[in-house]
């Protein structure tokens, strides 16, 4: 008996992480082919209020959002999490006195630690930050499908655009706090099991962001985010190379994805597939960083603060390198 819990324990986790990908994605195409279709039946009327309410809603995602917090406590959340298992580390407060523009690292494949800690109640989150609202940001045009967008709303993602994220942090009171995965698209050519690299040089868009609203700068890095996938890589001359090289630019400026081979485990063990391998993902939320509010920062200040972030974030990774599994002279690369 106590076998079979165990097992039924194992399937649970499993398919609360299999079915995240393949739910979405039949939003997705419900919003996209079936609706449009039940306009020629008599279910006519299902699709006339899905997007007479999807015009009505319209401004909703761009601006405060709609969390659920029903949808967020949801089970099969907790069963995703001890999947890793998944943490989330504070190292200090909050305050809801402020709002916060929290930087993520890395991007890793999916960005398991930053959706299940912050787009969940799965590790505590609201009890860890009490009466602070996160806003994960993510592709603005999953907001343009509507089953879709009400599901990741209801989650509490933002679009990734200045106009929305500025919103949420100027309109909408206090205790907001934006989560940004920084290294976006154009990290997960280097996540690799093991590897520390982040794309953060060149993108400095959130730290004028935070210098024009006076939102406080958080860095936080998901320790375990790069091991939970391994990328495929093809030697030059072949035509999948020649493809990645050549043509991920076109479709990543499109839609904002990055297109390259992943695999992680199958679902027996030993084999490869596209689970995630099951390895600890520990997000650290570290120290808020003050940002005096200055309506047109020049580049400067913003570089500045830039480096100031930079510095915050390599110290919280050296602080929690060893305890979170990596040896102590590894190292953070900034490109």
């Amino acid at each position: 008996m106590t076998f079979s819990r165990l097992d039924l324990q194992e399937g649970l986790r499993t398919f609360s992480v299999l079915q995240l990908l393949p739910f979405s994605v039949s939003l997705g195409i419900v919003s996209i082919l079936i609706l449009p279709c039940l306009l020629f039946t008599k279910y006519w009327f299902l699709t006339v209020l899905t997007y007479a309410w999807f015009i009505y809603d319209w401004n909703t995602h761009g601006q405060g959002g709609r969390h659920s917090a029903w949808l967020r406590h949801w089970t099969i959340w907790k069963y995703f999490q001890s999947y890793f298992p998944i943490k989330l580390v504070k190292t200090h407060d909050l305050s809801p006195k402020h709002n916060y523009i929290i930087g993520n690292h890395p991007h890793g494949m999916l960005s398991h630690g930053a959706f299940i800690n912050f787009s969940t109640e799965a590790t505590g989150f609201s009890q860890i930050f009490p009466s602070i609202t996160p806003f994960l940001a993510t592709l603005k045009w999953i907001f343009w499908i509507p089953l879709l967008r009400e599901y990741v709303m209801s989650l509490g993602f933002s679009p990734v655009s200045e106009s929305s994220l500025r919103y949420k942090l100027t309109h909408n009171g206090l205790g907001n706090a934006v989560v940004i995965v920084v290294g976006g698209a154009s990290e997960v050519p280097f996540c690799q099991p093991g590897a520390t690299t982040v794309y953060l040089k060149n993108h400095k868009g959130f730290v004028r962001l935070a210098l024009q609203t006076g939102a406080f700068l958080v860095p936080s890095y998901s320790f375990g985010e790069n091991d939970a996938y391994a990328l495929k890589t093809f030697s030059e001359g072949t035509w999948i190379r020649f493809f990645q090289k050549y043509y991920q630019k076109i479709i990543k400026s499109f839609s904002g994805l990055n297109i390259c081979l992943f695999y992680g485990r199958g679902l027996t063990r030993g084999s490869w597939g596209f689970l995630p391998f099951n390895r600890p993902i520990t997000t650290v939320v570290g120290e808020p960083l003050p940002v005096p509010k200055t309506n047109k920062p020049n580049k400067e200040t913003v570089d500045k603060y830039h480096a100031l972030y930079i510095n915050a974030l390599r110290k919280l990774f050296d602080q929690y390198k060893v305890e979170c599994g990596l040896s102590e002279t590894q190292e953070l690369t900034v490109i």
